[in-house]
C-alpha cells in the first residue's frame, strides 16, 4: 500500500497545490511526480524533505507518526547510518545514470562519424 504517496497527494490537495506546483519544487517532471505519488518508493529522504518544506509540515506529518513520539534522530546511531546509507545510495544511482549517460554520448558520437 502506498501510504507515503497517498498522504502526500490528500495534504498537496487540501493546501491547494498541483501536482505542476510540486514538480516545480522538486526540480522534476509533473508526470514523474505524479508517479512519486503513485510509488512511494521513489521518494528520496532529500526529495521528502523538500516536499515538507512546500507543503509547510513536518517529515514526521507526512510519515503519519505523532511529532511527540518522534525521537530525536539527530542522536539516534541508527538513523544517521540510514540516511547516510541513503545518500550513499542516491549519489551511486546518479553516478551510475551519469556513466550510462557518457556512454551513449559516446556512441552518437561513433554514429555521427560513420
Amino acid at each position: 500500500m502506498n501510504t507515503i504517496g497517498n498522504k502526500i497527494r490528500i495534504l498537496r490537495e487540501e493546501r491547494g497545490l498541483s501536482q505542476e506546483n510540486m514538480a516545480s519544487a522538486l526540480d522534476m517532471t509533473q508526470s514523474n511526480y505524479a508517479r512519486l505519488e503513485k510509488d512511494d518508493n521513489r521518494i528520496s529522504v532529500p526529495r521528502l524533505i523538500v516536499i515538507a518544506k512546500t507543503l509547510d509540515i513536518t517529515i514526521t506529518e507526512i510519515v503519519g507518526e505523532k511529532a511527540n513520539n518522534v525521537v530525536n534522530q539527530s542522536n539516534n546511531k541508527e538513523a544517521i547510518t540510514y540516511l547516510q546509507s541513503t545518500f550513499q545510495s542516491d549519489k551511486e544511482h546518479i553516478q551510475t545514470l551519469k556513466d550510462e549517460i557518457e556512454y551513449l554520448k559516446k556512441m552518437v558520437d561513433k554514429f555521427l562519424e560513420r
